[in-house]
């Protein structure tokens, strides 16, 4: 791979990044759930946009797969390293966190969904 795409493809995991979490924090100040349209369906397109780019694929260098997409947004947003002090303190994730923590899940549920059908979508659509 080029410089240059390299580049580009780092760009573009940079970008649908920054979206997903701007979704995800449009629906926690709006108090309205990711699994509803409007931003599941921007979901769906940022999800096609990875598929589409190479980035939910085994072993890929800019890798956006519901594993790691939600480990660099927990990361962005310190939830790791609150998880790790409420555990090293024995006591409960505080209230915002939590709640980021349960936007993080709801994202990862549906991205794990999406993967799963896209990667079948062959063995179901010729009954193979």
């Amino acid at each position: 791979m080029s410089r240059d795409t390299d580049q580009s493809a780092r760009s573009l995991q940079d970008e649908i990044l920054l979206q997903v979490d701007s979704l995800i924090n449009e629906s926690e100040q709006t108090s309205k759930p990711l699994e509803l349209d409007p931003a599941r369906g921007k979901l769906f397109e940022l999800f096609v946009t990875a598929h589409g780019a190479g980035f939910l694929a085994e072993g890929a260098e800019n890798d956006l797969s519901a594993d790691e997409l939600c480990k660099k947004l927990a990361s962005r947003w310190g939830l790791d390293e609150a998880a790790q002090a409420s555990v090293a303190r024995q006591e409960k994730l505080d209230s915002q966190h939590l709640a980021k923590m349960r936007l993080l899940w709801s994202v990862m549920r549906m991205w794990m969904e999406w993967t799963y059908a896209w990667d079948r979508w062959e063995e179901f659509r010729t009954g193979d």
